[in-house]
C-alpha cells in the first residue's frame, strides 16, 4: 500500500523512481496561463503551459470534474451539496496524488493458485496539510491509506508586513525520509506554499520528493511555485484566473 507507515531505513537508497505522467487535460479546455503582472480577469498575453514545464499535472477533464467544479463554484450551493461535492473531487485528487509514488513489481498467488503479475507501492510516505483549509482534504488521503501519519503547517500573513509567517509546524521525525503528499486545496497568490515547502526543506525533505495535492490553482499560483521550486510536482483539477478562494469558508461553515 502506498500509505503504509513503516520508516524507510535509509536516507537514499541510491535508486531513484520516475515519477509516473498524469495525462493533460486537452489544451482547449485548460484556461490560458497569464503573466503574473496582469490582471487576473482579463485573460490577456497567455503563457503556454508548456512553459511551466511537465512539475504541473493536470486530471483528465471529463464531464463528472466539471459538475463538481461547478458546485462548488456556484454561490446558491447549499453547504451540505458543497461539502459532498468537495469531498468527491477531493477523493479524485488523492486518487490521482497516490498514483504518482513509487512502486514496484511483485507476484502474488490467487486463491485458485494462479500467479499474478502486479505491483506493489513502496512504503515509506506521510501526508502535511496546511491549515486550515488544507484540513479539508486530510479525511480523502485517511480513506485510502488508513495508517498513514498527517503532519500540519500554520502560516497566516503578518500583520505589519503581510508577508507569509510560521505560527505552527509538526511532521513525522523521519519526514526527510518520506514522499510528502502537501494537501492545500486553493492555490491564489502560491506564497503560502512557497513558505510551507520552504519548512519542509529546513526538516531535509527534497523538493523533488513533495507532491502539491489541490483542487484549484490560478495560473500566477502555479507559476510562482514552480519558479521558486522547479523540482515539485503539482497535482491540480483546474488552472483558471478566478479561484474558488471561498471554498475553506463554505466547507467549515465560517462564510
Amino acid at each position: 500500500m502506498p500509505c503504509h507507515n513503516q520508516q524507510l531505513n535509509s536516507v537514499n537508497s541510491g535508486q531513484e523512481h520516475p515519477m509516473k505522467q498524469v495525462r493533460f487535460a486537452n489544451s482547449s479546455n485548460v484556461p490560458p496561463i497569464l503573466n503574473s503582472s496582469e490582471p487576473s480577469d482579463v485573460p490577456t498575453q497567455p503563457v503556454s503551459q508548456d512553459s511551466l514545464g511537465p512539475q504541473l499535472k493536470l486530471l483528465p477533464l471529463n464531464d463528472q470534474i466539471r459538475e463538481l467544479q461547478t458546485i462548488i463554484r456556484d454561490k446558491t450551493t447549499s453547504r451540505g451539496d458543497f461539502v459532498f461535492c468537495a469531498d468527491r473531487l477531493i477523493r479524485l485528487v488523492v486518487e490521482e496524488g497516490l498514483n504518482q509514488l513509487p512502486f514496484s513489481e511483485c507476484t502474488v498467488t490467487t486463491p485458485t493458485g494462479y500467479k499474478y503479475e502486479g505491483v506493489k507501492f513502496e512504503r515509506g510516505n506521510c501526508g502535511v496539510s496546511i491549515m486550515r483549509s488544507g484540513e479539508a482534504m486530510e479525511q480523502g488521503l485517511r480513506d485510502c491509506c488508513r495508517s498513514i501519519r498527517i503532519g500540519k503547517i500554520l502560516i497566516q500573513s503578518d500583520e505589519e508586513t503581510q508577508k507569509a509567517k510560521v505560527y505552527y509546524a509538526k511532521f513525522p521525525p523521519d519526514v526527510y525520509r518520506r514522499k510528502v503528499l502537501l494537501m492545500y486545496p486553493i492555490l491564489s497568490t502560491g506564497n503560502t506554499v512557497i513558505e510551507a515547502v520552504r519548512v519542509l526543506i529546513e526538516h531535509g525533505v527534497q523538493p523533488k520528493h513533495i507532491i502539491l495535492l489541490s483542487l484549484f490553482s490560478t495560473p500566477h499560483g502555479a507559476k510562482s511555485i514552480i519558479q521558486e521550486f522547479p523540482d515539485i510536482t503539482i497535482l491540480t483539477t483546474e488552472v483558471h484566473p478566478v479561484a474558488p478562494t471561498h471554498f475553506g469558508q463554505r466547507y467549515f461553515g465560517t462564510d
